[in-house]
């Protein structure tokens, strides 16, 4: 009977699934899927891990429901709350609505419009920031790249000094970084400093100023170095000239006066420099000169040309005056610049009685050694006529030198010397106003440029003669490059440095618009080849060497760069003194220092008779810039400036009121400068304003309360608090600190999470100390007397505490995480 029951049914289930699948072919338009066993059983291997998955997730969130539900969490009420939070990073537009709704689509514009706005905001703060980022990071790149710079060329191999840190925190003002006693300075570099002492001194007292080039030739005398001696007496020389009334250096130095006057003091000199040589090789040839015992320079130089030139000398022409060739004896007349003696010459040759006789006279009565336009005319035809193919060399260059003509020519038979050539062009040089309507001319740019740009330092081998080249730029007035030359070798730079003092303090220097340019450098408008030098980088680089452990010689030369700018329109010998006390930390000696009675006494500085003040105040900013706060606090004290020590000390205390007391910490030190800075306005005044001056003195006296409460001494603490009334320890009292509250600084407002938790610990450890002295007591019926006196004061504690909790509520200030779950904790541990 079951046996045909089931064949029953399972006949009925194929009739059922046959009619499936004729409904399947009944001509409807649909895809039919056939699957094989394993296409099945994977299908049924999902279908159960999606079912086991939402189980097991059911299972974790009622567990999860559990938990939280017995730490009292309200679970519906948090998961609406997630399921409204977005997880969106930025400012999203809303999502539009429908158009029909014009409540909820003008809501939703005006949302979006908030929020671009918003964003928009955002965005451009911080490609504020990241700009100003850059900026300052490339301003601090430029200073740190000078300071290199400036080491390398001024300490040569010292420079690379790899010393490590030892990580030492500044201390007191006073403290410096040179420690040996030992001086950088050699015996030249001090003896200069001290002629620039001297010379400083004058001009701050008012006095008339002494040369420079004489004190610097001073120190030149007492050197055995011949080469030294011979460039300050060609400084001294050249240098010795009346100087022109203009508006700027380029101004006299492109003026005609001034250039006649330098090329007159260049020839003097390469003058007498030849009659030292003339007497030298006299005197050491003495048997063969055939002195004799009549002075003056036409004897000389006969007797030079008894060891110069030989017997025979083919090519001469014109006869012999004592013996020797007229043309070379009226030569070496002019070459050791006694124009009278050349004249004698000239009156005791017959040859050259007539036309050169009365150019060579017109010649000699000249002021600027310059025939007159009408005679240079024509001695310049009689020299392209008959001169200029004559086989003297002599003749050739007399003729040359009076009519400044072929300037081309280098008189190699004459000028066998680099001295000699160059003294031939300065003597061929004209001047604007003396060579117009001149075709064959040498002007002094077209030699300056000959002799620096087309000749160069390799043409005078520079390298291994820097003497010659320096004083072939110097005399040719190219100071500038001369200069640059000479401080680019290493024992020669202290010359270059102080030949470029003397220029500077004549106001001869051609220095760039800023201070930030190269050492060298030539500015578009310049007349070719002018050059300018970089007269306050030079003097950097230069006391870069010794001014760590020379700091006093080094400000005398900063001193000197007083009336130059920085590139933000500060004084340069500020900024160099800012800079100075910051790298040698000689706070006490440069800048003076404060006395207990306020008094201050005078620093380095002081000397100058300048502004002090500013000065301080200046090495003051820059030392705060640079996060230096506590020198920063002792530099304005200095200055008198109370409203910045006071505000950068409310700044300081604040980070370190809390902190327990340790010795040599960071908060000592800044306790023991406030209290002294707190005594000294107590007792004298400050100028600082009421609110600075209120939040300064109640920090003080919050680190007086947490210097108790971190030793134990609890009433103490406690004691101070209650005088502060910073906090209320009574409900009464609660709502007047609340109103207080908003009065305060925030430097006193950022302290009073830990205000608040120190004296709920202390309230504590009161009520935990009464608590236990109880309950060790036996009992007795004095002893209930007692415990209800105690109990009396265990509630008053508590009822401080919740004065406390209360504050902590209602004050407008967002507590730390913790702050307030701790002090419910105590408050309950009390209860």
């Amino acid at each position: 009977m079951a046996t045909d029951m089931d064949t029953e049914g399972f006949g009925d289930l194929l009739q059922r699934a046959e009619q499936l699948t004729a409904d399947m072919d009944s001509g409807v338009e649909l895809p039919r899927v056939e699957r094989n066993l394993q296409q099945i059983l994977d299908a049924g291997e999902r279908l159960w891990s999606r079912t086991a998955q939402a189980a097991a997730q059911d299972q974790t969130d009622a567990r999860a429901s559990i938990l939280l539900g017995a730490k009292g969490f309200d679970v519906p009420r948090i998961s609406q709350r997630l399921e409204t939070l977005s997880a969106a990073k930025t400012f999203e537009p809303l999502e539009p609505v429908r158009d029909t709704d014009i409540q909820g689509f003008l809501r939703n514009e005006r949302e979006n419009a908030l929020l671009a706005a918003i964003e928009e905001s955002r965005r451009n703060t911080f490609e504020s920031v990241e700009r100003h980022h850059w900026e300052f990071m490339q301003q601090e790149w430029e200073v740190e790249k000078q300071k290199i710079l400036n080491a390398l060329i001024s300490a040569g191999e010292e420079a690379f000094d790899f010393t490590q840190d030892t990580g030492e925190v500044p201390g007191q003002l006073g403290d410096t970084t040179v420690g040996t006693g030992r001086s950088n300075m050699d015996n030249m570099e001090m003896s200069y400093a001290r002629q620039v002492f001297v010379y400083n001194d004058a001009v701050v007292q008012g006095a008339v100023k002494p040369s420079l080039a004489d004190l610097f030739t001073q120190v030149a005398d007492k050197v055995d170095d011949k080469n030294i001696l011979d460039l300050w007496q060609m400084v001294q020389t050249v240098t010795d000239v009346p100087l022109v009334q203009a508006q700027s250096p380029m101004g006299a130095r492109r003026s005609s006066q001034l250039q006649r006057a330098f090329i007159g003091k260049a020839r003097h000199f390469l003058e007498q420099r030849y009659v030292q040589f003339i007497t030298t090789t006299i005197y050491d040839n003495l048997q063969q000169a055939q002195l004799g015992g009549i002075p003056g320079t036409y004897n000389t130089v006969r007797s030079f040309l008894n060891i110069r030139l030989p017997a025979v000398m083919a090519g001469l022409e014109d006869g012999e005056v004592d013996g020797h060739p007229v043309w070379a004896m009226v030569y070496y007349c002019l070459r050791c610049g006694d124009l009278e003696a050349a004249a004698e010459v000239a009156d005791n040759c017959q040859s050259l009685q007539g036309d050169f006789a009365m150019f060579l006279r017109e010649y000699v009565r000249s002021e600027d050694r310059r025939l007159s336009p009408s005679t240079e005319t024509k001695v310049r035809l009689h020299y392209r006529r008959a001169i200029r193919n004559s086989t003297d060399p002599f003749k050739r260059a007399v003729y040359c030198i009076l009519a400044c003509c072929d300037t081309s020519d280098t008189h190699s038979d004459v000028a066998d010397k680099t001295e000699d050539y160059l003294w031939i062009k300065l003597c061929q040089v004209s001047l604007e106003d003396d060579s117009a309507g001149l075709q064959d001319k040498l002007t002094l740019p077209q030699l300056q440029s000959l002799l620096l740009e087309e000749y160069g330092e390799t043409h005078f081998n520079a390298a291994q003669q820097p003497f010659l080249y320096f004083q072939v730029l110097f005399l040719t007035g190219q100071f500038e490059a001369a200069i640059d030359f000479l401080f680019r070798t290493d024992q020669l730079r202290a010359h270059a440095v102080h030949v470029a003092v003397v220029l500077y303090e004549m106001k001869l220097l051609l220095t760039p618009n800023t201070v930030q340019a190269q050492l060298l450098t030539k500015e578009d408008g310049d007349p070719v080849p002018m050059r300018r030098l970089n007269f306050g980088r030079l003097m950097m680089s230069y006391t870069r060497k010794f001014e760590s452990t020379d700091p006093r010689e080094a400000l005398q030369y900063f001193y000197i760069l007083r009336n130059l700018k920085t590139p933000g329109g500060e004084n340069l010998f500020m900024a160099c003194v800012s800079a100075l006390v910051l790298e040698t930390r000689e706070f006490d000696m440069l800048l003076g220092k404060l006395e207990r009675d306020g008094t201050r006494k005078p620093g380095a500085i002081d000397k100058f008779h300048g502004d002090t003040h500013k000065i301080i105040e200046m090495v003051a900013q820059d030392t705060e810039s640079k996060g230096q706060s506590e020198d920063a606090v002792r530099l304005y004290e200095l200055a008198k400036d109370h409203e910045k020590v006071l505000i950068l000390l409310n700044k300081l205390l604040c980070q370190v009121v809390s902190q327990a007391p340790a010795p040599q910490s960071d908060r000592d030190r800044l306790k023991a400068l406030a209290v002294g800075i707190a005594e000294r306005y107590q007792s004298q005044g400050h100028s600082g304003a009421q609110l600075e001056a209120s939040t300064f003195f109640l920090l003080l006296d919050l680190v007086t309360f947490f210097d108790h409460y971190h030793t134990g001494q609890l009433d103490q603490a406690l004691d101070i608090i209650q005088r502060l009334q910073l906090v209320p320890l009574t409900q009464e009292a609660v709502e007047q600190r609340v109103a207080a509250f908003s009065s305060y600084a925030d430097e006193v407002r950022r302290n009073l999470p830990d205000v608040l938790l120190a004296a709920m610990n202390i309230l504590y450890s009161k009520y935990k100390a009464v608590r236990s002295a109880g309950q060790a007591s036996p009992t007795s019926r004095g002893r209930l007397r007692e415990d209800s006196k105690t109990e009396s004061y265990l509630t008053y504690l508590r009822k401080q505490a919740r004065a406390l909790i209360t504050f902590a509520g209602m004050i407008p200030y967002r507590m730390p995480g913790d702050t307030n779950a701790r002090l419910v904790q105590l408050e309950v541990l009390m209860n």
